[in-house]
Formats: C-alpha cells, sequence, structure tokens
C-alpha cells in the first residue's frame, strides 16, 4: 500500500503532519485544532479513524496544543519519550492531561507500530526534551526534524537515512536580524539550542546529499523572518553551487504554514 504525506500546518501557530497508507496512520505533533485535523484529513480522504498513534517531539505550545484531547477524548495513543512527557504535564497548553493514552519511547530504540517502525533521535532544542523522528515503511525511510537549531554529526547520520525529508528552515538570518524581536529573543531563535535558518538547511542539503533522498519538504517557516520563496531560493541555488539541481536530483517543496498542502505519495 502506497504512503501518503499531507502537512496540516507547519508554523509558529500550530504543527501537525499525517503519514500513513490506505488503512492506518500517524499524526507527528497536534499543534492545531481537531476541527482542522479532521477537515484536512477529510478533504484528502483520509479517515479520522485511521490514525492509531500520535507522536510528539517537544513540549512547545504550537506542537502540543491538542495532544490532551487526541489521547483522552479520542483514544489515540500518544507516544513520545517520558521527559517530554513530563513536559506536558506541566505544560499550560495541555487541558486536558495524558493517563490512559500515555506511551513512552526511548530515543534511538526502534519501535514498531502497525507497518510502521518509528526510531526516536535526539535534536538540540530548547524544549524540555526534543526529538526527530526516522519512520521506516516498507524499505521508505522518512525522517522529521521539526524543530533544531544545528545540525551535530550524529543528527546528520539520521537525516542521512532519508529518502524523504521534512526539514526546517525557520528564518532568514537577515530578515531575523533586521525584525523588531528583541535581541533575547533573535539570539535565542538563532543559538545552537533554536531554530535552522535557511542557509544552514541549505549547506546541509548541499554538503551531505546522496542520490537515495528523493524529495525535501521545508517547514516550520517563521511568518515575520522568512518567505516561501527565499527558503525556496536559498536552497535551491545552494544545492547549484554543488551541481545538485531541483527538479531533477530531487524534489523541493515548502510546507505552508497555516493550512494543509496538496497529499503526497511517497515511494
Amino acid at each position: 500500500m502506497q504512503l501518503r504525506f499531507l502537512s496540516l500546518a507547519s508554523g509558529s501557530s500550530g504543527n501537525c503532519y499525517y503519514l500513513g497508507n490506505s488503512t492506518a496512520g500517524i499524526l507527528i505533533d497536534a499543534g492545531i485544532a481537531i476541527r482542522s485535523i479532521k477537515k484536512g484529513l477529510r478533504e484528502n480522504n483520509i479517515p479520522f479513524e485511521n490514525i492509531v498513534g500520535l507522536f510528539v517531539t517537544h513540549d512547545h505550545g504550537d506542537h502540543i496544543k491538542n495532544v490532551g484531547s487526541l489521547g483522552e477524548r479520542y483514544h489515540i495513543p500518544v507516544y513520545t519519550t517520558e521527559l517530554v512527557h513530563m513536559g506536558m504535564d506541566r505544560s499550560r497548553w495541555v487541558n486536558e492531561k495524558l493517563c490512559q493514552s500515555r506511551r513512552i519511547i526511548e530515543k534511538n530504540v526502534p519501535f514498531k507500530l502497525f507497518d510502521f517502525t518509528i526510531t526516536p533521535f535526539e535534536v538540540p532544542h530548547n524544549g524540555t526534551d526534543n526529538v526527530g523522528f526516522h519512520i521506516e515503511y516498507q524499505q521508505i525511510n522518512i525522517v522529521f526534524a521539526t524543530d533544531l537549531g544545528c545540525i551535530p554529526d550524529e543528527v546528520a547520520t539520521q537525516l542521512c537515512l532519508a529518502d524523504y525529508l521534512i526539514l526546517e528552515a525557520n528564518y532568514d538570518e537577515e530578515m531575523l536580524q533586521q525584525s523588531r524581536y528583541p535581541y533575547y529573543l533573535k539570539t535565542r531563535i538563532s543559538g545552537m539550542h533554536g531554530h535552522l535558518c535557511n542557509m544552514q538547511a541549505a549547506d546541509f542539503l548541499a554538503n551531505y546529499y546522496s542520490e537515495r533522498l528523493k524529495h525535501v519538504f521545508l517547514c516550520h517557516l517563521s511568518k515575520e523572518n522568512n518567505h516561501p520563496e527565499l527558503a525556496y531560493k536559498t536552497i535551491e541555488y545552494r544545492l547549484a553551487q554543488n551541481n545538485i539541481r531541483v527538479g531533477t536530483h530531487l524534489q523541493l517543496s515548502i510546507l505552508k504554514r497555516n493550512s494543509p498542502t496538496e497529499l503526497f505519495f511517497l515511494g
């Protein structure tokens, strides 16, 4: 069964992604309204009842606002590390605390759920705990790295496993520095435990490209400090410097901040 990928929202006001086949699927994060999740799935002929698990990257509000409702009201198991669960327990963003739906997974320990094998791995960010996900499905490898301030070697190793890569390109350096953000916030965003800028994402893709990489989805773009066209052109130009052509060697897509993308078929 062919794998389908749908970004329901990808931005600082909310994040949620769907990955699944015709019978079962998972969500990555739940930072948007449940009605928006249901609507986005319904418009792509994906039954909400097909969701068999929710995987959480970290405990920031734009990733967890409706984790509690999905877990406790809709009985969808919520998988993340023990520290992320602890962070969500303390978070003002989670109105309904997880009890029956709480599931603990460990970094670098593969976990099997239906036809998916999911391996969480550590990423540098400023949540209570922070993970990306490497998901295997019938020899297809999908890697999510949605919030991270840099790409150390151990993270690069995980990203290089991807046939399909969902990678943050949060801000443009010049736009951030010229923004009205206070200095402390600019420093936090651009720090080693903040967010990836366009050029960091571009340099990684140019320096670590391999022929197995089919499609890159740029996610979590800042409304104030980035533009979709700017992110796209920055990555496209940097790849071209290494003779890697977008549209020939790999596909490149920008995930929308506040609305669903088209449905992508992977594999």
